[in-house]
């Protein structure tokens, strides 16, 4: 059987201007565009499409081994792993998108040990296909058992195929579950550690990055700090989500602090123009006190409130044992008074 964890390792997608090569144990091929009018050394497969519309290309697979190679070929829709890397659905799952669309000639290539093979292909684009970007792959695959854990292991090699669907481009990104913490320090002036962290989450319909900037500062703005460092996200599908936790060193505690994420998205057009959009930015806060002033301060609050009440309770006890003796001064009068009588 296979196994999700061998099928998802073995896979090699092209992100450079060079063939790629699956060279695991003794059966080595490679990958690559074809060259036509599309281009002569391109990285991947790249289209602007209208829905209806259907584009035709090809791939070519080259075996370098010294025996020939049957390979299954099959696309697949894209996504974004935990890695932040681009994977591609294995054959077992469904997709919806490109690997839905993009239909190759064969299913199945034989290639013969120093022989290219080119196999066509066509993207055929449905009438209601959503606008914006749709990112997957055509893949080749060799499924071969691995002795040493006694399951079948598929090899998969496929090349990246990005589709720009002709409507209303609307790239966003929103800046979801902020939250700030603050860790002290016990020398009552020294600075702490604060923590953002915070999910980033392509809300829009195409392919986003984004510069991140991350600042801690106190009341007012006053005692500003800003992350440095901050590794950037990997590009986003439309619908997916990045989380991002972000540790900001020497900040003061300035009672209450502000955390603000500001992102600045980019968008990349087919010929891999960069255009930096309106930024978006959030804010959370925290409290951060200097706890050892806190606890001095709550100790001598403390002192102040206890002083206070024995006071009051000593005047209370004078006015009382006067009282006393008035009324008893009173009371001996009255006897002396009646005495007399």
């Amino acid at each position: 059987m296979k196994t999700a964890a061998a099928l998802l390792a073995a896979l090699v997608i092209i992100s450079v201007p060079v063939p790629a090569q699956a060279a695991e144990g003794d059966v080595t091929w490679t990958v690559r565009t074809a060259s036509n009018d599309f281009g002569a050394t391109r990285s991947s497969y790249s289209y602007d499409v209208s829905p209806g519309t259907t584009t035709t290309d090809a791939m070519v697979v080259a075996n370098k081994g010294r025996e020939a190679v049957r390979l299954s070929v099959y696309a697949a829709d894209g996504y974004t792993t935990g890695a932040g890397q681009l994977d591609l659905l294995t054959g077992d799952q469904q997709s919806t998108g490109i690997g839905a669309w993009l239909r190759a000639t064969t299913t199945e290539v034989t290639v013969a040990p120093g022989k290219v093979v080119e196999v066509p292909f066509s993207i055929a684009v449905p009438d209601n296909a959503t606008p914006g970007d749709h990112v997957g792959g055509i893949v080749t695959s060799l499924t071969a058992a691995d002795q040493s854990s006694n399951v079948n292991v598929e090899r998969r090699l496929g090349i990246r195929v990005k589709l720009r669907v002709a409507g209303e481009l609307a790239p966003a990104l929103a800046i979801e579950d902020l939250d700030v913490g603050y860790e002290g320090v016990a020398d009552p002036f020294g600075a702490g550690t604060a923590t953002v962290s915070y999910t980033i989450h392509n809300t829009g319909n195409a392919v986003q990055t984004a510069d991140q900037a991350v600042a801690i500062s106190g009341p007012f703005g006053w005692l500003r700090t800003e992350a440095t460092g901050i590794t950037a996200p990997p590009e986003l599908l439309p619908g997916e989500s990045w989380q991002v936790t972000v540790p900001i060193k020497d900040v003061s505690p300035a009672v209450l602090l502000a955390g603000t994420v500001t992102l600045t998205p980019l968008l990349t057009d087919a010929s891999g123009s960069t255009t930096s959009l309106e930024p978006v930015s959030a804010t959370a806060r925290v409290w951060a006190l200097p706890w050892t002033l806190t606890v001095l301060l709550l100790v001598l609050v403390g002192l102040l409130i206890a002083g206070v009440a024995l006071t009051r309770r000593r005047r209370t006890q004078r006015k009382q044992r006067e009282d006393e003796r008035v009324r008893e001064a009173v009371e001996a009068a009255l006897r002396e008074k009646d005495t007399a009588n």
